[in-house]
């Protein structure tokens, strides 16, 4: 794909939603980071309604840790691995407490270092909270970039580095978010809804559907 299509591409998608958003609910980045971790394998959907009713007693990491694995347990149940999360949780409280001053922070390396935080979930809070230019590669925009023909790759990593490459500049900052809605929306893994895509005609997508 060349460089004047994807820049067409993320003229449409920026036309058509001016200001991105995550579907996960927060309103600090420690919510975020928390609901980031939670939803590995998991719904956007399924996390907010349980973080919704955790925050709404304990939303600071001090909150958190004061509630213990079982008691964050009780209001992360309905969500998969919950168990594994729960320790998880507990423990990047713990260090955020203990060495960061009950701040996330702002680094690759720092977030990378606590529990059930990987490249992904880092990289999703350095863009969404912080406003770092980052892309967070998750199944979704694997499949777009590599259906699409934007940023083709055989890894996540490979993809990620290819979007940073690629993205022209001025959209890069909500390329993830994007990408990320295009996929659960529109580029869908079973049948992709080529029919009611708005940039089918410069998608490079061999095999194009129809909506019916």
């Amino acid at each position: 794909m060349n460089a004047a299509k994807r820049l067409e591409i993320f003229r449409r998608l920026h036309e058509d939603n001016p200001e991105p958003k995550t579907e996960l609910a927060y309103s600090t980045p420690f919510e975020l980071l928390i609901a980031v971790i939670l939803s590995a394998q998991a719904t956007d959907v399924g996390v907010n309604k349980a973080t919704a009713k955790l925050y709404a007693v304990a939303n600071t990491p001090e909150a958190i840790l004061a509630l213990g694995v079982e008691g964050l347990s009780e209001y992360i149940k309905t969500i998969g691995l919950y168990n594994s999360k729960a320790r998880n949780v507990i423990e990047t409280c713990r260090i955020l407490v203990e060495q960061h001053g009950s701040q996330v922070p702002e680094t690759r390396e720092a977030l990378e270092a606590l529990p059930g935080v990987g490249r992904k979930t880092a990289n999703v809070v350095l863009n969404t909270a912080f406003r770092q230019l980052t892309m967070a590669v998750d199944t979704h925009i694997f499949r777009v970039s590599n259906r699409t023909g934007i940023a083709p790759g055989k890894n996540v990593m490979e993809v990620e580095n290819k979007l940073l490459r690629f993205v022209p500049r001025d959209f890069l900052l909500d390329a993830h978010h994007w990408l990320i809605l295009h996929g659960r929306y529109v580029c869908q893994a079973r049948k992709p809804r080529c029919g009611s895509c708005r940039i089918e005609d410069l998608c490079e997508y061999k095999q194009k559907t129809s909506d019916d």
